[in-house]
C-alpha cells in the first residue's frame, strides 16, 4: 500500500517482554494517552488482531496441545501475515499509529532461544510474512523470569507457554535482552516497579516518535 504525497506514515511501536511484565498494561495506558491528546492508535497484538490469527491463538496457547517448536513457529508466521496484511499495514497506510503486544522479536526470543530454533529460519521467515515491516520503536518490558511467572500465575490458569518451564523462559528472556543489545531501535524498560512509573518511563521511550503534535515522517531514503 503506497502513501499519497504529503501523507504521514503512522508510526508502529511494539510492545515485548517476558511473561507477566505488564505489557497490557502499559500498551493499554499508552493507547489511553494518546486519545486523550487527540490521537487514534491502533491497539492490537499477536498471536491475534484478526479473525483467522484469534483462531490460531487460541491453538497456540492451549495448554492441552502438544506442539511441535517448528509447527509452533509456523502457525505464529501464518497468523503474522495475516495480521500485517489485513491490519497493520492498512492501517499505517492510513496514517493511523499502531501500537501492537508482540511482533517478530517475539518469535526470535521464544522460538529461536527458547526452543532452540534456528536464528536465521525464524529471521528469513520473519522478513517474509512482514513484507520486511519493522517496528519503529520496540518496548522491551523486562523482569526477572520467576517474578513474572508468579505475577502471571496470580491472574490466571497458565496458558501453553506460560507452563513450559523456567528454563525455557530464562533462555526466552535471554532472547529478548539479546534484541535490545544488539538493535538500536529497542529501548530497555524495567518492569519492576509501580504502574506509573513503568507507564513516565514507556512515554520517556517513544515520545520522539509519538509526541502530541502529529509531525511527517521522514520517509526511508530512495521513496518518494
Amino acid at each position: 500500500m503506497t502513501l499519497g504525497a504529503g501523507a504521514r506514515r503512522g508510526r508502529f511501536i511494539v510492545f515485548e517482554g517476558p511473561e507477566g511484565a505488564g505489557k497490557s498494561t502499559q500498551i493499554r495506558l499508552l493507547k489511553e494517552r494518546l486519545e486523550a491528546a487527540g490521537g487514534s492508535p491502533l491497539l492490537t497484538r499477536e498471536p491475534g488482531g484478526t479473525r483467522a490469527g484469534e483462531a490460531i491463538r487460541n491453538v497456540l496457547l492451549d495448554p492441552d496441545h502438544e506442539i511441535a517448536p517448528l509447527a509452533e513457529f509456523l502457525l505464529y508466521s501464518a497468523a503474522r501475515s495475516q495480521h500485517v496484511h489485513e491490519v497493520i499495514a492498512p492501517a499505517l497506510a492510513q496514517g493511523r499509529d499502531v501500537l501492537c503486544d508482540r511482533f517478530t522479536g517475539a518469535s526470535v526470543a521464544y522460538q529461536g532461544y527458547g526452543r532452540g530454533l534456528d536464528l536465521q529460519l525464524i529471521r528469513d521467515l520473519n522478513h517474509k510474512v512482514t513484507g520486511g515491516l519493522v517496528p519503529d520503536r520496540t518496548l522491551l518490558l523486562d523482569l526477572d523470569v520467576r517474578r513474572g511467572l508468579e505475577r502471571a500465575a496470580a491472574r490466571a490458569a497458565k496458558d501453553r507457554l506460560e507452563a513450559a518451564g523456567m528454563e525455557f523462559h530464562q533462555r526466552t528472556r535471554a532472547g529478548f535482552l539479546e534484541q535490545a543489545r544488539t538493535d538500536p531501535s529497542w529501548v530497555l524498560i524495567s518492569a519492576d516497579s509501580d504502574e506509573k512509573s513503568v507507564a513516565a518511563a514507556v512515554w520517556r521511550a517513544v515520545e520522539d516518535l509519538l509526541d502530541e503534535h502529529p509531525r511527517p515522517q521522514r520517509q526511508p531514503e530512495g521513496q518518494a
